[in-house]
């Protein structure tokens, strides 16, 4: 039996399900993929209907509730879906012998790093966003199916849903000021290339957890900065601080400071090095930016 013989991809309607679909279709697999109206996730008899109609034996559980502020006010929601959730499909992977992978975040850190985030490294999540994906890792952990992916990521763009890229152009194209964090450093991770980067670590037999972002480095504002290049704009962009911006916002939820990933062990098992995220933007406007 083959890992690919029937793939279930959750999260239907969201950008990393619909760049799953993209790649699984490119190399010529058949999926099925689920949105809220087929299953909710944190459900264990929908999820039980759902595998008794797909018998899958690989999940990809894009589903995600991914309002990081309004988690602030919706903690109970945030970790039904990315805490209880991940651990229903555990359940029913292990049941059906499948393979489950999970998608976390780099918000299970609290940001205080010098360099990039290891794996081992402490979690201690600043936000009630950050606490629910932890509980959805520690959740498939505490009863595994017999092979398992959790893969940690971060600042997340693509086709097919909200992000930051769209924000910023919606924003400038309707002639708004614009003001952007410049002390929080991450890796922008264009969804593509975080779905190849996946399917070639399951090609390679990766497991456990792992830190998978585009390679690099840069600020919000340099992100928002680089978005504009591509697309031609020139709006008006100030940056701030990350105090600023909260007094502004207080009802925000905390941000990591420094949220860059350790990509070494990813890279060591694909055998190549990850799109450096400007490349990857570069990408992103190329195929979708000019229509």
């Amino acid at each position: 039996m083959s890992l690919y013989d029937s793939v279930l991809v959750t999260g239907g309607r969201g950008m990393l399900a619909r760049a799953f679909a993209a790649a699984l279709t490119k190399r010529g697999r058949i999926s099925f993929i689920a949105g809220r109206a087929d299953c909710d996730v944190a459900a264990p008899e929908q999820v039980a209907a759902l595998f008794e109609k797909v018998r899958p034996t690989l999940v990809l559980n894009c589903a995600a509730y991914t309002k990081v502020d309004l988690a602030e006010k919706e903690p109970a929601q945030a970790d039904r879906v990315n805490g209880t959730g991940p651990g229903v499909l555990a359940d029913a992977c292990r049941r059906a012998g499948a393979a489950l992978v999970h998608f976390s975040t780099d918000y299970v850190f609290d940001g205080s790093s010098a360099r990039p985030w290891r794996t081992a490294d402490r979690v201690n999540p600043q936000s009630a966003y950050g606490r629910s994906k932890l509980l959805g890792e520690r959740a498939i952990q505490q009863d595994p199916p017999p092979r398992w992916l959790i893969l940690r990521t971060a600042w997340l763009y693509g086709p097919g849903g909200p992000n930051f890229v769209q924000t910023m152009l919606s924003a400038a194209r309707a002639g708004k000021p614009l003001t952007v964090v410049n002390d929080q450093v991450g890796s922008p991770t264009y969804t593509l290339d975080l779905a190849e980067a996946t399917l070639d670590l399951l090609d390679r037999g990766g497991s456990g957890i792992v830190h998978v972002t585009n390679s690099g480095q840069t600020t919000w504002f340099g992100f928002a900065r680089a978005i504009f290049e591509e697309w031609g704009l020139t709006p008006q962009l100030t940056p701030i601080t990350t105090a600023d911006w909260e007094r502004t916002k207080p009802e925000t939820a905390k941000r990591p400071e420094y949220s860059v990933l350790d990509l070494v062990p990813l890279e060591n098992t694909l055998g190549r090095p990850m799109r450096p995220w400007r490349d990857a933007l570069r990408g992103y406007h190329d195929q979708y930016g000019r229509s």
